[in-house]
Order: structure tokens, then C-alpha cells, then sequence
């Protein structure tokens, strides 16, 4: 269900935690790397630019993401369609990465383990997640979810102190590890609903018959207003969990 153009209607503000991420990766010679969530491919190509790679590996399950990803690919920069939590590989990796994609996959204990094992002795390891779920956009959501019968999205985020812990015991000896607010300037409080739109909803959209998610989200815009307020412009927090460590 993943809208590429409706994801992309916020691709400045976006992209911002993803800058924030890759400024903390160590740039160092022929690195080969792995992208988990790549999306559209767009920052894929930038990360594999700013590197100066020597390989890079983006996987996404969105057939839809992918299509655009396709314009950004090349001998060197490679999309495929795939599910993180399936991913496999034979050779070892210098870098993975992940901008705000693993807070939709389960378990990340166990999935941080084994993300670790794609890892060479020197590697290091990248994520970036939402963590936003306190917010009237995501609360308003989850409740009425309930009462459409629809089991509300699921938060697989672990405390964030405990994500430094996570990297301490799996080897890894330099880490950052922090939860940062960002703040976006949007044109009215209505302007969130298209926010959550192109990212949260699309699960609830998903798992939702289409005339069913419209009425959905008739009552969601009308009470996430009652909640908010309706302004002109409205101020958007947005909380973020991003991490990176190396061996």
C-alpha cells in the first residue's frame, strides 16, 4: 500500500534524520554496504555517493518503491525486492544501514543479532527509527483502530537506553546511541493527516477494505483536529531514535 509520491509530499523534512544518520558513518576505503528500507531508491544512491562505495545493496518490500528505485540503480548500486526480516547473504557487509525502517519488524533483539552477523570484523551498523508513537497523530490512530475492530499497529521499540546496551554486548566498542526531537513547520494542523497518510496509515489501510479505511480516515482527520487543535501553521514534533556503532 506504500505511495511513493505520498510518502514524498514531506521529502525535505524526511530527509533530514537521514543526513543526521549518515553523518555518523565512518567513510572508509571500498566499502560494500547494505541498505534495509531503502524506499525509492533516492538516498540509497546518496549514500552510496557520499561513501564513494564500492558496492551497495538496497533491499525495500514495496514493488512500488522499487519502480522509482530503479532510475537510481547502476552496475554498482543494485535495488531488490525483499523482506529484512528473510535478508540473507553469503558475503560480509562494511555497513548496514536502515533509515527509518526497522521500527516495522519485530523482535530487535534478535533481529540486531543477526543484523550484526552480516557485519565484517571491522564493520559498522547504522539505524534509524520513528519513535513517535506518543503523539496525538499515532495515539488517535491506535484508539480508533479499536473500535473499527483493526488491531492497532504494534510499537517494536525497545527503550532507547537499552539499544546501547544491545551494541555493548554484540562487540560493538565505539556507539552513539540518542532519541532526537525534530521539529517540522507545517501549513496547518490538517497537514499532518497527510503526514501520517504516506507513512502510519498505510498499515491500517492495508488491513482495511478501501471503503472502510475512507470512512476511517474521515474519523481520524475529524478527531486528531479535536485533539490538536486546527492552526495556521502548526508545529510538528517528531521524535527519532537513531544509533550507529562499529567494532
Amino acid at each position: 500500500m506504500w505511495n511513493p509520491n505520498q510518502y514524498e509530499r514531506f521529502k525535505q523534512e524526511r530527509k533530514q534524520p537521514f543526513l543526521d544518520l549518515l553523518a555518523l558513518v565512518e567513510r572508509r576505503p571500498r566499502m560494500r554496504a547494505l541498505d534495509l528500507g531503502c524506499g525509492t531508491g533516492e538516498l540509497t544512491q546518496e549514500l552510496h555517493e557520499h561513501l564513494g562505495a564500492d558496492e551497495t545493496l538496497g533491499i525495500d518490500n514495496s514493488e512500488t518503491m522499487l519502480l522509482k528505485a530503479g532510475a537510481f540503480g547502476g552496475e554498482m548500486l543494485r535495488f531488490e525486492r525483499g523482506n529484512i526480516e528473510a535478508f540473507v547473504t553469503d558475503r560480509p557487509y562494511d555497513l548496514v544501514f536502515s533509515n527509518a525502517a526497522l521500527h516495522w519488524v519485530p523482535e530487535h533483539e534478535s533481529l540486531l543479532t543477526r543484523l550484526t552477523s552480516f557485519l565484517t570484523s571491522s564493520g559498522q551498523i547504522a539505524i534509524q527509527m520513528p519513535a513517535n508513537d506518543d503523539h496525538a497523530s499515532h495515539q488517535v490512530a491506535a484508539a480508533l483502530a479499536e473500535e473499527y475492530g483493526v488491531e492497532p499497529r504494534r510499537d517494536y521499540l525497545l527503550p532507547v537506553e537499552r539499544y546501547a546496551q544491545l551494541l555493548n554486548r554484540l562487540g560493538f566498542q565505539r556507539q552513539h546511541v540518542r532519541l532526537q526531537v525534530y521539529g517540522h513547520v507545517l501549513d496547518s494542523s490538517r497537514a499532518v493527516v497527510e503526514w501520517v497518510k504516506g507513512a502510519l496509515l498505510t498499515d491500517y489501510e492495508r488491513r482495511m477494505p478501501a471503503e472502510r479505511y475512507a470512512q476511517f480516515l474521515a474519523a481520524y482527520t475529524e478527531r486528531l483536529l479535536a485533539e490538536i487543535g486546527e492552526h495556521a501553521p502548526y508545529f510538528y514534533t517528531y521524535k527519532r531514535i537513531l544509533m550507529w556503532g562499529t567494532f
